[in-house]
């Protein structure tokens, strides 16, 4: 039965009952009307109007519970369905609308997994032309530097040998920058490497002493869940070393019952009331991508914590 249906016979019922009332019922109406019987109608108005609220309530409680759950939800935080309750229409309407989350979701990770894939192409790319073109390009003016500096005269050269260092330590930063577009380390030693050699980078140009804890047996994780997880905690990282205030770090990389879990907490001054960014927007969604779940919240040392757990399929391993 449609809801239409339904909320005219629950109507229909109680009028019916008002009309059978008075036609078969010893309630009379007198010309003027008596101060009994204006009691009698008043309190049947309000029983009947008392019966309408209590059977409409009954019959719409599953589409507030629809409307509470449409307020917030999620598309980066999923949650449980709203369970199919209620009659026909109702019913109807909230299988609908979980099958509409379902697809929104399914839609949303595509095309997630296409800006990702074309935005590490382009951070290859990035990283590879720093690498090759202005990596070799300041190699070679350190080096005319150098040449320079050794046939110039004394006062010069000593001013010469300072430029030089300058461009060196451009030129380091470069391979920095161009290491975190493009994490080689990942691909050549694998994902344990990669964390330890984030944390030592971190700790050196940030001052924050980070703290390392990494399981040896985390072989179940492939490649496209690997770089999640190193993605996950440089964003973390990042966000500690610019924004926290932090003067400890720890990382954690174990194994669970369930998969694998990554923990990146600090002592800084915590999220607070500050929105969420672009960068832990990026962190959900890449989450969202291998079936992980990404929590924020308060850490065992005041500051913040952010934990990835991901599900491990076994005989996933790398080639």
């Amino acid at each position: 039965m449609s809801l239409f249906w339904r909320i005219f016979l629950l109507n229909a019922a109680v009028l019916t009952v008002a009309v059978n009332l008075l036609l078969f019922g010893p309630v009379t109406v007198s010309t003027p009307v008596l101060f009994a019987e204006a009691v009698i109608l008043t309190a049947g108005l309000a029983a009947m109007l008392m019966a309408n609220a209590v059977l409409l309530r009954i019959g719409l409680a599953p589409l507030q519970r629809l409307t509470r759950t449409m307020a917030t939800i999620d598309l980066l935080q999923p949650g449980p369905r709203p369970a199919v309750t209620g009659h026909a229409g109702i019913a109807d309407l909230i299988r609908t609308f979980n099958a509409m989350l379902d697809r929104l979701e399914a839609e949303r990770a595509t095309s997630t997994a296409r800006a990702l894939s074309a935005q590490e192409g382009e951070r290859r790319r990035i990283a590879q032309e720093l690498h090759d073109e202005v990596g070799q390009t300041l190699t070679a003016v350190i080096l005319e530097l150098k040449r320079v500096a050794d046939q110039a005269p004394e006062p010069l050269r000593d001013e010469l040998h300072q430029v030089q260092e300058t461009t060196r330590d451009g030129l380091d930063e470069i391979r920095r920058i161009a290491r975190r577009l493009r994490p080689g380390v990942l691909e050549e030693l694998g994902l344990v490497s990669a964390l330890r050699s984030l944390a030592t980078e971190t700790s050196q140009h940030s001052g924050v002493a980070v703290r390392q804890h990494f399981d040896g047996d985390l072989s179940g994780l492939d490649e496209e869940a690997e770089l999640v997880v190193y993605r996950v905690a440089q964003e973390a990282m990042t966000n500690t070393a610019r924004h926290a205030g932090a003067s400890r770090l720890d990382i954690t990389l174990r194994r669970t019952a369930r998969g694998a879990e990554l923990r990146v907490g600090d002592n800084g001054k915590g999220l607070g009331a500050a929105a969420e960014g672009a960068g832990i927007r990026g962190m959900r969604e890449r989450a969202l991508l291998v079936g992980a779940t990404l929590t924020l919240g308060r850490g065992p040392d005041g500051g913040t914590e952010v934990r990835l757990c991901l599900p491990i399929v076994e005989g996933s391993r790398r080639p």
